[in-house]
C-alpha cells in the first residue's frame, strides 16, 4: 500500500502579498512596497540598503541589472503638480540580497530573510530539476515521495489512522480526491500493473509531482490543524487531492488518471542509472535503492 477542508487558509507572507509579476510573466518586489514593509520611514535610507545589495550581488558574479532594475517616474501630488519618485525592481535573489543588508534588530527582517532564504532555495530547486531529463525527474521525485509518503503516515499515525486497514481507506480518500474518484486498485487496474507491483514505479514526473504536492500538503494540514480523528484525516486527504486536481484543471493540465504511463518503472531506470554508473564511476544522487511504499 503507498505510504502515501475544513480548510483554514493560512496567513499570506507579507512579503509574497507585494510580490508583482511584469507582463512578460517575470516576478518582481518593488523596492519601495518592501522598504514600507521593513519599517522604513524615509526611502534615502533603504537606498543604503540597496547599495550593500548590489555590492553582494556583483561580489558572487551574478550581473546586477539582471536582479536591481533602477526605475524613475512622474507621480501626481495634487493641483496639477508633479514630483520624480524613484523605484527599484528586485528579484527574488536581490531581495534575499537586500533583506540580509536590512537592519537584523527588526523582527521582520528576521521574518524576511527566512522567507527569501526559503524561497530562493526552492527556485534554485526547481531550477535543477528542471535540467534533469525525464527519467532523472522520475527517479529524483520518486525518491522524494517515498521520504513524505513516511512522514504523511507518521501524521496520519498521530490522527488515529493506525491499523493497516485504516491506513488502507486514509490512502483511498487521497488518491479519490486526486483521481477523480479512482481508488488505489482502479489506479492499479488502469495502468495495467501486476498485483505486486507498485503503481508510484509507473508514474511519469507530471504524475509524480501532483502525488508529491498532494502527500506534503495533506501532511502539513494535519499538523497544523492538531487533526485527531481518523475520520477528519480520511476527509483532509480527500479534499486536499480534490483541490490539486482542481488547480491541474485550471491550468489546463491533463487529468492524472489520462497521464500516459512510463514503458519503464522505477526500478528498471534505477538499474540502468547503476550500470551506467559501474562503467563511468562518479557520484549520483540516484545511486542508492529506493524503499518500497508497501
Amino acid at each position: 500500500m503507498d505510504n502515501e477542508e475544513d480548510s483554514t487558509i493560512p496567513d499570506i507572507s507579507p512579503f509574497e502579498s507585494i510580490r508583482k509579476v511584469n507582463e512578460d510573466g517575470f516576478e518582481y518586489w518593488s523596492a519601495r512596497d518592501l522598504a514600507k514593509i521593513l519599517g522604513y520611514t524615509e526611502f534615502r535610507k533603504f537606498n543604503n540598503a540597496i547599495q550593500k545589495a548590489e555590492a553582494a550581488c556583483e561580489n558572487s558574479g551574478q550581473q546586477v541589472a539582471d536582479h536591481f532594475a533602477h526605475l524613475g517616474g512622474m507621480v501626481n501630488i495634487g493641483s496639477g503638480a508633479k514630483r520624480k519618485v524613484e523605484d527599484v525592481h528586485l528579484s527574488r535573489y536581490a531581495c534575499y540580497l537586500l533583506i540580509q543588508n536590512s537592519d537584523p534588530s527588526k523582527e521582520i527582517v528576521a521574518l524576511g530573510q527566512t522567507y527569501f532564504a526559503v524561497q530562493t532555495r526552492r527556485q534554485e530547486r526547481a531550477d535543477e530539476l528542471a535540467a534533469l531529463s525525464e527519467d532523472q525527474r522520475r527517479l529524483y521525485l520518486r525518491g522524494q515521495l517515498t521520504d513524505h509518503n513516511r512522514q504523511l503516515a507518521e501524521a496520519a499515525s498521530h490522527a488515529g489512522v493506525v491499523k493497516p486497514l485504516d491506513f488502507a481507506i486514509f490512502q483511498d480518500h487521497g488518491y479519490m480526491g486526486l483521481y477523480g474518484g479512482l481508488r488505489t486498485k482502479d489506479i492499479h487496474s488502469r495502468k495495467g500493473l501486476k498485483k505486486s507491483q507498485q503503481i508510484l514505479d509507473h508514474m511519469g514526473s507530471t504524475e509524480l509531482a501532483a502525488n508529491l504536492f498532494r502527500a506534503t500538503q495533506t501532511e502539513d494540514k494535519i499538523r497544523r490543524e492538531g487533526i485527531r480523528t481518523k475520520e477528519k484525516a480520511n476527509r483532509t486527504h480527500f479534499e486536499v487531492g480534490k483541490k490539486v486536481r482542481q488547480t491541474i484543471e485550471e491550468l489546463g493540465g491533463t487529468m492524472p488518471e489520462n497521464l500516459p504511463t512510463p514503458k519503464e518503472s522505477i526500478q528498471q531506470i534505477q538499474q540502468k542509472e547503476q550500470k551506467r554508473l559501474k562503467q563511468a564511476p562518479q557520484l549520483s544522487i540516484f545511486d542508492e535503492p529506493l524503499e518500497t511504499d508497501s
